[in-house]
Order: C-alpha cells, then structure tokens, then sequence
C-alpha cells in the first residue's frame, strides 16, 4: 500500500483517517483522467509528492479543534485534503479560481466523505470571513500571496504560535523573503527522509510583522 509512507511519519492515525488516505489514489486517478489536476508523473507518486509533502504543515503546526483553516489555491486540493482528514475536527475552506479544479476537490470531498470541509470557486480577495492560519503551496511569490490574503487572518490566537501564514515553497527564497523580519523557515528535511524533501520548506509568516 503506497499509503504506507504516510504512517511511517505518522503513526497514531485511526482506522478511520488510514480507509481516508488509502482511498486518495483510487479517487485522484478516476478523477484526473476526467479533469487533469495532478501532472501524469505526480499521479503516480501521488502519496509522496503531494499527500506527505502536505503534511508538512502538520510537522510545524498542529490545529486545534474548532479552528478555521483557508487553503488558498488549492488546486486538486492539496494541502487542504490532506490536511483535513488528519484534523477532522478542524474547518477548512479550500479555493480555486479555476471551476474544474474545485469541481475534482469537490468530488474527491464527497467520495471521502469529508464533512469538515467546504470548497469555494473564487478568487479569495472575493470571499468572506477570517481565518486562524492560512496554508498554501507556492500558488505565488510571498509578497503577492500577502497582498491577496489580506485581512484574512483572525486578530485573536487560539494556538501558541500566532495566527498567520504556513506556506510551503521550495529552493532558494532569500530574495522572495527579504522584506519580512520576524519569518521562520522550517525545512521538511528535518522530519521526512526522501530526497524529494531535500529543498522543501515551510514558510511561516505572523499576522503582525515589519516589512512589507
């Protein structure tokens, strides 16, 4: 079972969340030959380059239950799936601007069965509400996600660490990331082993920060 990767990292998932993540592959391969939202490649290291490298965020930040999650463009649904079926307890709001994406998320929503989630085809400027964190894979650079983010994070924090953004990005972000002062960089190396890993970060920004 290709899932296998995912509770060597992970290893106190009910049998409830392992039927979820095993089910993934099966749903994404019917779906993306309807709707291609994941590349050919990927499909097939599906659990490795999208499932585990979602659950990155987990490795930094752990949600508590009750809190309110965006993912801003998710794309097939990444890390926002992934992410739900580990916190099933939490609200995560997953958007796309492009329809036949959140039509493949949808899909694969209902056909796991996934009541803690919700998927908007919009643009997030346009959508309303506030958010405890916000969670992206690198849909732009940092100072452009910030801009279309704004005012989407909750002023009061229920979790130790301040609301804000959990982003993850890959390579060099020296430039990218100059602006910002108080910013963390938490490399997946350090809690996955696969080479894949070697580059990828997550990228957390506070609400409140200098800088741009």
């Amino acid at each position: 079972m290709k899932a296998d990767i995912i509770y060597k990292y992970f290893t106190k998932l009910t049998d409830n969340q392992k039927a979820k993540f095993e089910r993934l592959e099966e749903l994404y391969k019917d779906w993306n030959q309807k709707i291609n939202v994941v590349s050919r490649k990927d499909i097939d290291e599906l659990y490795l380059r999208h499932v585990l490298h979602s659950l990155g965020i987990v490795k930094v930040q752990e949600f508590k239950d009750g809190a309110e999650i965006i993912d801003v463009g998710t794309g097939g649904g990444f890390p926002g799936i992934p992410l739900a079926i580990m916190f099933p307890n939490v609200k995560f709001t997953l958007v796309d601007a492009i329809g036949k994406k959140i039509k493949v998320v949808q899909e694969v929503v209902d056909g796991l069965g996934l009541t803690n989630v919700t998927a908007h085809h919009t643009r997030v400027e346009d959508l309303p509400g506030q958010f405890d964190f916000i969670v992206s894979r690198a849909v732009a650079a940092m100072p452009t996600f910030v801009h279309w983010t704004k005012g989407k994070i909750k002023k009061d924090s229920v979790h130790d660490r301040r609301n804000g953004i959990l982003y993850l990005k890959g390579g060099d972000l020296t430039e990218e990331l100059k602006g910002y002062r108080n910013i963390e960089e938490f490399n997946l190396s350090a809690f996955f082993d696969e080479d894949f890993f070697e580059t990828k970060k997550v990228v957390y920004l506070p609400q409140k920060y200098n800088g741009k």
